[in-house]
């Protein structure tokens, strides 16, 4: 491809307005306390990167195949320790995802009898 086709010459139309953004929208319970369950994978890993960016060097040449495997290492730990209960963060979300639910269905009904 040419760096020329890249290059935008005509003015980008805006974008098309989304009809709902709803993340609840027909998930069941486990779903959600997965969903929750995965987010605080996430950040937990985030930590533990932080963490061991921290600790300094060890001895250990880092390469990039090391940080590789390091960072496979925190990702799975991660997600192990969110599946074992992790720091109970995963109850928050899950609690906000069914309050956010309930707004939605209260509002949808009350629009409906409009």
């Amino acid at each position: 491809m040419d760096i020329g086709e890249l290059i935008l010459t005509n003015p980008v139309s805006p974008p098309a307005q989304l009809e709902s953004l709803s993340l609840t929208d027909k998930l069941s319970e486990e779903r959600k306390k997965q969903v929750a369950k995965d987010f605080e994978s996430v950040f937990i890993n985030k930590l533990l990167e932080t963490m061991s960016a921290s600790i300094g060097q060890w001895g250990f040449e880092k390469d990039g195949a090391s940080e590789q495997v390091q960072g496979i290492f925190n990702m799975y730990l991660a997600r192990e320790i969110a599946d074992k209960g992790g720091f109970g963060l995963w109850k928050d979300i899950y609690k906000s995802l069914q309050t956010l639910e309930s707004k939605e269905t209260e509002i949808a009904s009350v629009d409906k009898k409009v």
